[in-house]
């Protein structure tokens, strides 16, 4: 298993190794001593999954204000995802800037996303299944983000805004200028 740091070093790409022979292939996705020594220390309480039926569907960008923040643990068990985490801690010589990864079933590739970033993704094929693991459970009352394609961000979505499918709570949610972040 490889654990890359990105161009914001708290958020890694990881890469787990398949070992693979005529009936398909076998991969650790975590491990939990190997996340450790590479200074990855959260400790998953919940796994969750979507389906975003429509290529074009964007999710995000989500976090939880603390202190049910979480880091996740982002795969794509099928289809792919153009998936971006954003630096939303005040103070951080990062904030209000993003890394992207391409997830997807064939690569297996993974994203770790630490505590004080925004998540989104935008599925890239029809059917696309997002698996992750949080660090916290799901608080409504402190469930918030900020909008997907705030030009201040200018992320290259690989959707434009007028195709992209949303709900309605994601398509109202505020610029990044606007929010206090609770993250330091």
């Amino acid at each position: 298993m490889q654990i890359i740091p990105l161009a914001i070093a708290a958020v890694c790409l990881i890469k787990p190794k398949r070992f693979a022979d005529t009936r398909g292939y076998f991969c650790e996705t975590y491990r939990r001593d190997l996340f450790a020594a590479a200074g990855i220390d959260a400790e998953f309480v919940q796994d969750n999954e979507s389906l975003s039926v429509a290529a074009g569907t964007v999710r995000g960008l989500h976090y939880q204000e603390p202190p049910f923040a979480q880091a996740k643990l982002v795969r794509v068990t099928a289809g792919a995802a153009f998936d971006v985490a954003v630096d939303i801690r005040s103070g951080s010589p990062t904030f209000g800037q993003f890394v992207t990864a391409t997830l997807s079933a064939e690569n297996g590739d993974q994203l770790f996303i630490p505590e004080g970033f925004a998540h989104g993704f935008c599925s890239l094929s029809d059917d696309t299944v997002l698996a992750y693991k949080v660090s916290a459970a799901y608080a409504p009352e402190h469930d918030t983000g900020v909008l997907w394609n705030d030009p201040d961000l200018a992320i290259p979505w690989p959707v434009a805004g007028d195709a992209a499918v949303l709900s309605d709570k994601d398509a109202a949610l505020p610029r990044l200028t606007d929010i206090l972040s609770p993250f330091e």
